[in-house]
């Protein structure tokens, strides 16, 4: 009988097991070292888009709808960093750090220590020109605040302009003058002052668009920067109304020239829609104006009375003794007086005239009543004054 022998295990299958436990643990670690690698990359991605975005965002002015400026005071030995964090405080820049390295990026110099005047805005690179320029050692706001008041001339308006500027009052006439810049302006508003502009006869072609209210002054402004502020504030204003505009029977221009004239003869807004009615009237019935300011505006003068002599003035402006509206503005008229125009009350006025001391008008129909009114009521020391 013969004996059974055990076979002895085949070392090849042992070592194909292993390895392809080897394989399969090799797979699994390179699965997980590219699922690592892969989120890290993500990460690093996303990060880097947020980061960039924030950057970005950081780069741009606070906020382009506040104009406004705020007064920085920048103390003694104040470093970048410490500027940054003043302008990020005052929410004038997005954020500080940004701001520091964005700085030492445009290798500025130190800046000075005082007060400066900036706005949310503005951009990095304006906050920064503003720095460079230096501030001043005490506080300015009010200074760098230049109120046109309604019913102003152009110039009154230069006055007030040399009076919170470095520069003269020829320096501002002269640019209202420059025709240059008037073409400029031009074809910026079309719809706005291309009627004045071709007008021969008017002695400041913007009298009349520079819109009456308080605008903020920067050292580095220029007159051409502040009259054009003026004139984007008047045709932001007019397009509240160009509805009104389009529809009336007078050009934007006579409207302006009629609105001026209203502007210096009445106070009150019902008031001012009456004259402005009555200035109507007498133009449909070919009748001359004869407002007292037309007067004013050709002499030159701020007479309280108006003499006989006076309304013999030899100029276009004359409504005495020219016919129609005159060639433009008498001044720049404020929004009341705009919409007092292209809303006028309707009577059968054809003269009126105000009494001094109290502001009433007194309007009436024919001029044997107006007549009553004016020896009832204005007195005249020369006993020469005349009234519309």
């Amino acid at each position: 009988m013969r004996k059974l022998t055990k076979q002895p295990k085949d070392n090849s299958d042992v070592t194909n097991n292993f390895s392809e436990e080897r394989e399969k643990e090799k797979s699994l670690i390179r699965k997980i070292v590219f699922s690592i690698v892969f989120v890290g990359l993500l990460l690093v991605l996303i990060v880097g888009l947020v980061g960039y975005n924030y950057v970005s965002r950081s780069l741009e002015p606070y906020n382009l709808e506040e104009t406004d400026l705020i007064e920085v005071e920048i103390p003694l030995g104040t470093t970048t960093k410490g500027i940054a964090e003043i302008m990020e405080e005052k929410e004038l820049v997005n954020d500080a750090t940004v701001f520091n390295y964005y700085m030492k990026t445009q290798n500025v110099d130190e800046f000075q220590a005082g007060f400066y005047q900036v706005a949310p805005a503005m951009t990095l690179d304006e906050i920064i020109s503003v720095l460079e320029k230096g501030g001043t050692s005490s506080p300015t706001a009010d200074d760098h605040k230049i109120l046109i008041r309604e019913g102003a001339t152009v110039e009154e308006i230069a006055d007030e302009f040399a009076e919170k500027t470095e520069y003269t009052k020829n320096d501002f006439i002269k640019t209202v003058n420059d025709k240059e810049f008037l073409k400029s302006l031009m074809k910026e508003y079309p719809n706005v002052i291309t009627e004045a502009l071709k007008n021969k006869d008017i002695k400041y072609k913007l009298e009349g668009y520079l819109f009456p209210a308080t605008y903020d002054y920067l050292t580095e402004y220029t007159p051409e920067d502040m009259i054009a502020m003026m004139v984007e504030k008047t045709d932001e204003v007019l397009m509240n109304y160009q509805t009104q505009i389009d529809a009336s029977d007078y050009s934007l221009h006579e409207l302006l020239t009629l609105a001026s004239l209203v502007e210096k003869e009445g106070v009150v807004y019902e008031d001012r829609q009456k004259i402005a009615d009555v200035f109507f009237n007498r133009l449909e019935k070919d009748m001359p104006i004869q407002s007292d300011i037309s007067i004013l505006y050709s002499l030159g003068s701020h007479n309280e009375y108006v003499t006989i002599k006076d309304t013999e003035v030899d100029s276009p402006y004359n409504l005495y003794l020219n016919k129609g509206i005159g060639p433009g503005p008498f001044n720049n008229p404020s929004e009341e007086s705009i919409k007092a125009v292209l809303n006028p009350v309707e009577t059968d006025f054809l003269y009126f005239l105000a009494d001094l001391e109290t502001g009433k008008v007194y309007f009436s129909k024919n001029f044997e009543e107006h007549l009553e009114y004016q020896e009832k009521y204005v007195k005249d020391p020369d006993d020469e004054s005349n009234s519309e």
